[in-house]
């Protein structure tokens, strides 16, 4: 199979996340297998969202299964789309609600996060303020010959005129003077009331009498108010120049793991508010993706589907089944990758590992096999197993063959490890299943 060269620097990152068991945040392009049928679904989000609309997804899947990968390609393809995204993974410090500010600690996150093509890694909040002020001097010269204070008048005008349409949504007042502010303070080169402004921005202001000393506006980012904030960032993007705002929040599970049943039962309803607001047209140019287990969704007593309300909304109908499934239901169920996904998975890694160490790859389509069965074969394997043990069995492997050029993949593996591997004899029908695969 030829692969695509792949730039050095991406091949090191993808080896080292992947080796390391976490997603790496580029190049996966170089190494997504499979999910045609959810990332098409998701797409197609995308492409509503940028029409105006608002979209509200659970993907779902087991530890190991691809879920962040998924997550991380969309978000990746956003970007380069022309949205901007905010992603953050819950933990027990941030959660959608909660009495000591977990709720902000997510938007802090979130907005510290924030990534858009030319700042695909986060921190991109004062490259978007910055571009949607030349943005509009841009269009003001293109439209009109003004020069001087006649200019910064004209400016000026379009600057209001963005924040006058954010006023009428909750919090938009303050929104909006916070946006002029930092019109005043670009215009006028002052650094610190930037910096006040973009603090404000990212939630960082503790009490409202600071706010209210620094820049004069006597409101901050709350718990309670978090949210409303992400509706109004995501106005001010499309007036800004991008085509939305997609929020990616994984590990639900930590939503689940909460112990006390009214902490839980406020975060549930926090997340009942968006999905709401989502399905009733209230948010525009916003969408939403959420990963978790099934047992952090499922769970009738600690799980999303704890939440009565919830559960009626996001429960399959009669028709949908674990292989016909309904792709625009909220909830996206990640399957396992096939065998035949991973033999295609594992030879592009082996290509990825010669490009960056500069060897020609001597494993064979047998070899490949040799090790998937192997791996297929373990004790548990068939319910435990996941794409991420694999991927870092196999990047192990090429490691150590390329360290060990001496050594054989049998040697490695063990010549008689089908046998170990299930404690008695090697599973012909796995080994003539990938053998039959045609690359």
């Amino acid at each position: 199979m030829m692969t695509k060269q792949v730039p050095t620097r991406i091949a090191n990152v993808l080896m080292n996340a992947l080796k390391g068991g976490v997603v790496p945040r580029t190049g996966l392009e170089y190494i997504t297998v499979g999910r045609t049928q959810e990332i098409a679904a998701i797409l197609h989000d995308i492409e509503m969202i940028e029409e105006g609309s608002a979209s509200f997804r659970f993907i779902v899947g087991k530890y190991g299964s691809g879920k962040s990968f998924l997550l991380q390609t969309i978000r990746n393809y956003a970007t380069a789309k022309g949205f901007a995204v905010v992603d953050a993974d819950l933990s027990p410090e941030r959660r959608f609600a909660g009495t000591k500010g977990q709720g902000l600690a997510t938007y802090k996150e979130l907005i510290q996060n924030l990534s858009t093509k030319s700042k695909p890694d986060g921190g991109a909040l004062p490259l978007v303020l910055e571009k949607w002020i030349s943005g509009i001097q841009m269009a003001v010269k293109t439209e009109q010959e003004a020069e001087g204070e006649e200019f910064d008048k004209l400016v000026e005008r379009q600057i209001y005129a963005v924040a006058g349409s954010l006023e009428g949504m909750v919090n938009g007042f303050e929104f909006a003077k916070a946006v002029v502010l930092y019109w005043k303070a670009y215009k006028e080169d002052d650094s610190a009331l930037k910096s006040n402004v973009l603090k404000w921005f990212r939630g960082e202001y503790a009490t409202r009498k600071e706010a209210k000393e620094d820049l004069g506006i006597n409101f901050i980012v709350t718990d309670e108010t978090w949210y409303d904030f992400l509706k109004l960032f995501a106005a001010f993007l499309v007036g800004a120049g991008y085509k939305g705002m997609l929020v990616v929040i994984d590990e639900l599970v930590n939503i689940f793991k909460i112990p006390n049943s009214i902490t839980r039962a406020n975060n549930y309803e926090k997340i009942l508010t968006m999905y709401n607001d989502v399905l009733q047209g209230k948010a525009k140019h916003i969408g939403f993706l959420m990963g978790g287990t099934p047992q952090c969704i499922e769970d009738k007593y600690k799980g999303v589907f704890s939440y009565e309300a919830l559960r009626s909304r996001l429960a399959e109908g009669h028709f949908a089944t674990a292989d016909v499934k309904d792709m625009s239901a909220p909830i996206i169920r990640l399957k396992m990758l096939s065998q035949e996904e991973m033999y295609i998975l594992v030879e592009k890694l082996l290509h990825i590992h010669a490009q960056l160490y500069h060897y020609e790859p001597a494993m064979t389509q047998e070899d490949l096999v040799y090790f998937l069965t192997v791996e297929y074969n373990r004790v548990g394997a068939e319910t435990h197993i996941t794409p991420r043990e694999i991927i870092r069995d196999f990047i192990e492997l090429l490691n150590i063959l390329h360290q060990n050029p001496q050594k054989t993949i049998a040697e490695i593996l063990g010549s008689n490890s089908f046998a170990m591997a299930k404690g008695g004899v090697p599973d012909e029908e796995i080994q003539e299943e990938f053998l039959e695969f045609e690359v």
